[in-house]
C-alpha cells in the first residue's frame, strides 16, 4: 500500500512538472504572422495549417525566420518532406555581411541512403558538426514522406536533437549562444528531383522559461561530440578520457628522434597543432613527434584537417628505440591522405595506402565514412589486446588481429618485412607524422582500457 501511494505521489509530481512548462506557439497555423523571409527566393506559404516550401533551381538557400531571436530553449515541431529534397531548421543562426544565413541547422535529409535527419550542420561555416554515422540508431528514427516530430534542446553549450523521441545528435559547442530560428529551403543546384519537391512544418512551439528543467534524459550509448577545442566534457571525464595535447603548449610531446620538441616544422595556431609544409619531403623539416610515454590498450581520438594534396599519418606501437630509420619513425599507421590528389593513393596493393587505411597493409572501407577534406574529420584507433580497429567519422573502416600467422604473413609482403616483430609489441608510442605537407590536428584524446 505504501509503495502504491508513493507511486501516485511521484506521478502527480511529474504531471505537475509537465503542466508547469511554459510553451510559446511560433506559428499560428493560419498565416506567416511572426515570420519573414530573410534569404533566397524559394516560396514559403501556408496550406492546410502548415508552412510549406518548394525547391527551386539556384545556388542560394532560402530561409523563413521567426521575428525573435532566442538563446537557451527547447524547440518542438512537426515536419514532413518529400524524398530527394533537402531542408532543415536553423537555430541560433545569424546573417553575414552579404545577407546569407550561417550557423546551426537541424538537418532534414531527403536521401534515404544517407538518412541524416536530426544531424547538426553548421551552415556556411564549419560544415557537419554531428554526422549520423556516429549514431546508427538515430538514422532509423525519421520516416521520410510522413509526419515526424523534431526537438532541439539548446541550453548553454550543450545541444541535442531528437526525431520521434529518438536522440539523434549530442554536441558541446561554444560558437553561438543565441540567434534566429528559421526554416530552410535548400537550393536545387540543377537537381531535377529537388525542383518542386516540398517540405512542411506545423505545431511549432518553443520553451524559453527554465528549459534546463525539462531536458530529456541522457543517453550514454549515443556518442557525444565535444566541439569546444581541446577540452573534456563532464561526461568524457567520467568515461575516462584524457587530453593528450592541451591545445596551448608542446607539453607531453617530443621529437621521435630526440628528447625535446622540434624547434622547427611544427607550430601552435588557434588551438591547432600544425605540421608545416616542406614540399612533401618526409621528415626533412621538423620530423615526427611522439607522446611522452607508451600505450598498450586504448581508444585514441584525433581530429584532423588536411590541406590540398596533403600526406600525413597517425602511428601507434611506434618503437624508435628498436626501429631506426632516416625517414619517418616506424609503426602501424592510420593513413592521412588526400586520395584524389596525392600519388601515394595509387600505390600499394588494392588501395592500402589510401585515407584511414592501415598503411601498406589493409585498405580502408570508406563506403559510408563521409570524409570531407575541407572540414574537420575524426580518426579513431581502438586497441584492445591483439584486436585493432580504425574508424573514420564514426564508421569502422579497418579491423584486424595482431600476433597471428595471418598478420605475420601480411607484414612479410609489405614494406615492413625487414622490421623484426613489426606491429606485435605489447605497447608503443603514439606518433603524428611530418610528411612535408601542412596538416592540422586538435582534440587529441585517449581513453585507456
Amino acid at each position: 500500500m505504501k509503495k502504491f501511494l508513493f507511486l501516485i505521489v511521484c506521478l502527480a509530481g511529474l504531471n505537475a512538472c509537465n503542466e508547469s512548462q511554459e510553451w510559446k506557439t511560433l506559428f499560428n497555423g493560419k498565416d506567416l504572422t511572426g515570420w519573414k523571409q530573410i534569404c533566397g527566393e524559394a516560396p514559403f506559404s501556408v496550406e492546410d495549417g502548415c508552412i510549406v516550401t518548394k525547391g527551386i533551381n539556384g545556388k542560394v538557400n532560402s530561409f523563413l525566420a521567426a521575428d525573435e531571436e532566442f538563446g537557451d530553449f527547447i524547440l518542438e515541431f512537426e515536419f514532413k518532406m518529400d524524398e530527394g529534397f533537402n531542408s532543415g531548421v536553423q537555430f541560433r543562426g545569424h546573417l553575414d555581411t552579404a545577407g546569407r544565413v550561417y550557423g546551426y541547422q537541424f538537418e532534414h535529409c531527403g536521401n534515404p541512403a544517407r538518412s541524416w535527419t536530426g544531424g547538426i550542420y553548421d551552415e556556411r561555416r564549419r560544415g557537419w558538426l554531428y554526422k549520423l554515422t556516429w549514431n546508427p540508431k538515430g538514422r532509423e528514427a525519421n520516416h521520410l514522406g510522413e509526419w515526424n516530430t523534431g526537438r532541439i534542446e539548446a541550453v548553454g553549450n550543450h545541444i541535442r536533437t531528437f526525431v520521434n523521441g529518438v536522440l539523434c545528435s549530442d554536441i558541446l559547442d561554444d560558437a553561438d549562444a543565441s540567434g534566429i530560428i528559421a526554416l530552410q529551403s535548400h537550393a536545387a543546384y540543377n537537381n531535377e528531383k529537388m525542383i518542386g519537391s516540398e517540405a512542411r512544418w506545423r505545431n511549432i512551439r518553443i520553451c524559453t522559461v527554465h528549459p534546463e528543467k525539462y531536458l530529456l534524459p541522457e543517453d550514454g550509448e549515443v556518442y557525444q561530440y565535444n566541439w569546444i577545442s581541446n577540452t573534456l566534457s563532464e561526461r568524457q571525464r567520467k568515461e575516462g578520457w584524457k587530453l593528450l595535447w592541451d591545445g596551448k603548449t608542446t607539453a607531453g610531446w617530443r621529437s621521435a628522434k630526440g628528447d625535446t620538441f622540434p624547434e622547427k616544422g611544427w607550430h601552435i595556431e588557434d588551438g591547432m597543432l600544425v605540421v608545416e609544409g616542406s614540399n612533401g619531403a618526409e621528415s626533412s623539416n621538423g620530423g615526427d613527434i611522439v607522446t611522452g610515454r607508451m600505450y598498450k590498450n586504448f581508444w585514441l581520438s584525433v581530429d584532423f584537417q588536411i590541406t590540398r594534396g596533403a600526406n600525413s599519418g597517425i602511428k601507434y606501437f611506434v618503437r624508435p628505440d628498436l626501429y631506426k630509420s632516416d625517414a619517418s619513425a616506424i609503426g602501424c599507421e592510420f593513413q592521412i591522405l588526400d586520395d584524389q590528389l596525392h600519388p601515394d593513393a595509387k600505390l600499394g596493393v588494392r588501395g592500402n595506402r589510401t585515407l584511414a587505411s592501415l598503411y601498406d597493409l589493409i585498405p580502408a572501407d570508406k563506403s559510408d565514412a563521409w570524409f570531407y577534406k575541407d572540414q574537420w574529420n575524426t580518426a579513431w584507433v581502438k586497441v584492445q589486446g591483439q584486436h585493432v580497429e580504425h574508424w573514420l567519422n564514426g564508421v569502422k573502416v579497418v579491423e584486424y588481429e595482431r600476433n597471428t600467422q595471418e598478420w605475420n604473413a601480411l607484414v612479410a609482403y609489405s614494406k615492413y618485412r625487414n622490421w623484426d616483430n613489426f606491429g606485435n609489441h605489447e605497447e608503443g608510442f603514439i606518433l603524428l607524422q611530418d610528411h612535408g605537407d601542412e596538416v592540422h590536428f586538435k582534440n587529441i584524446l585517449i581513453k585507456e582500457f
